[in-house]
């Protein structure tokens, strides 16, 4: 029997991240075989693990869904003062998570699954996922602005530069955005240094998943060709070429 670190196995069977299992298991919510789990344990498949009093399954196949996040709609797993949570949302027979955060108050692709360690792959900010995104403005971009934006922008609340990024200019008050980073409500902040307020955010893409023609609520599973390029580009497989 293969033992595994909890919060390792925790994601494996797509509970959440390793960083937010840590947070789990700090919080004294996760148990095994009845008693209360400590950071560092290890375990097998044979372990009863409950979190929060619910029993822990392993995967038996990794799933990834293409979501659409409505606006209005919080990544999270848990929150009493949010009305639409997005694991709540999902109806799909297998329990999934979000790889990656959008803001209540965004919209657009959001990839949902029950694979942990494509979650850690897709987070880690040092492997510079491409992330594509419409911004729309309540006024009319400057050439100044957009340029100080690509180069990178200096968060006061963050304390970080931001990466240079590519930005297409769409129309008077709207642009593209690619990012390789993911900073808390980064693109908001962003404009707020060049003195522009977001009216609207949708994510298009994230890596090589498009949203495509998926309406708010929807969902859909990825293609195997999908899937097979995701983890090859995530490291998780190797390059089949």
């Amino acid at each position: 029997m293969e033992e595994l670190r909890l919060n390792k196995y925790l994601a494996s069977c797509g509970i959440c991240s390793r960083r937010d299992a840590d947070k789990l298991i700090e919080q004294g919510v996760v148990t095994v075989n009845g008693q209360t789990a400590v950071q560092g344990m290890k375990v097998t498949a044979q372990d009863e693990i409950c979190v929060r009093g619910k029993k822990v399954a392993g995967r038996d196949r990794s799933v990834v869904l293409a979501y659409y996040k409505p606006v209005g709609v919080v990544c999270t797993e848990r929150d009493v003062h949010a009305k639409k949570v997005v694991t709540q949302e999902i109806h799909y027979p297998v329990r999934v998570t979000y790889a990656g955060r959008l803001d209540k108050d965004s919209e657009g692709l959001l990839l949902m699954t029950n694979d942990g360690a494509l979650i850690d792959a897709m987070m880690r900010g040092a492997n510079r996922h491409e992330k594509e995104y419409i911004v729309k403005t309540t006024k009319e971009w400057s050439k100044e602005a957009l340029s100080n934006m690509r180069g990178g922008v200096y968060l006061d609340e963050l304390e970080v530069t931001t990466r240079s990024c590519e930005i297409e200019q769409l129309g008077a008050k709207t642009i593209r955005m690619v990012l390789t980073q993911g900073l808390n409500r980064q693109i908001r902040r962003m404009c707020k240094t060049q003195g522009y307020e977001v009216a609207s955010l949708k994510r298009t893409r994230v890596i090589n998943i498009e949203l495509g023609n998926l309406k708010p609520g929807e969902y859909r599973e990825l293609s195997r060709d999908e899937i097979r390029s995701l983890y090859e580009i995530c490291g998780l497989i190797q390059n089949s070429n």
